[in-house]
């Protein structure tokens, strides 16, 4: 009777070549759309975006220039608050009605955001060192509150120097994104209801932060 021969044939070595593949086709669209995002003159002159897009947008100043104190007075570094989108309004501490608009508008549009809320905060850059309200504290706790030189924060916010208090820095609401670069700006007595959903879209829509 014939035996049979044992054969010891090696195992075929699997090609990593179909995974490699399918990862970097999973990767692509996150690539070019972080790409893009990058490049804002390759962004679709119809936007429809309610903000006005910063073009070049401005990165975020070191704390060295753009000093920052919380209400108790200690030091407060911007960059703390990188990885998340920041809603920006500047104003004094008395903060009268056009004020509290803008804070009642960001934190709406924060507040709104469901499962995406812990990807934004809210910021209030107080332009002197006058006493905040206490029903203006309690209204939007949960505001970052810090004090800020006007001069410095108009090169970063205006692009230029200005003196205090001057019209305009305290006009619009501000939008930096989590890589920490100024990048859109909406208008003085802006449309609470759209800025929320241009907040919305653009959270949605973003593959940082």
């Amino acid at each position: 009777m014939a035996r049979d021969i044992p054969t010891n044939k090696p195992a075929v070595k699997r090609s990593l070549t179909p995974m490699v593949l399918v990862f970097l086709c999973s990767l692509a669209p996150i690539v070019a759309a972080f790409v893009v995002y990058l490049n804002p003159q390759w962004w679709p002159t119809d936007s429809s975006n309610y903000g006005t897009l910063l073009s070049p947008q401005r990165p975020m100043p070191a704390a060295s220039e753009l000093r920052l104190t919380t209400l108790d007075g200690k030091p407060f570094d911007l960059e703390s608050l990188k990885g998340k989108w920041l809603l920006v309004a500047a104003d004094g501490a008395a903060c009268p009605e056009s004020c509290a608009r803008k804070l009642f508008i960001t934190r709406n549009s924060h507040a709104s955001q469901g499962k995406n809320v812990d990807r934004l905060a809210r910021v209030w850059f107080i332009t002197d060192d006058a006493v905040v309200p206490d029903k203006v504290l309690e209204a939007y706790k949960g505001t970052v509150m810090v004090r800020v030189d006007p001069d410095q924060l108009a090169r970063f916010l205006l692009a230029r120097d200005t003196a205090a208090g001057q019209p305009g820095l305290q006009d619009p609401i501000w939008v930096i994104d989590p890589l920490g670069n100024l990048m859109m700006q909406y208008p003085a007595e802006a449309d609470g209801v759209r800025v929320r959903k241009d907040i919305s879209k653009l959270v949605y829509n973003s593959r940082i932060g």
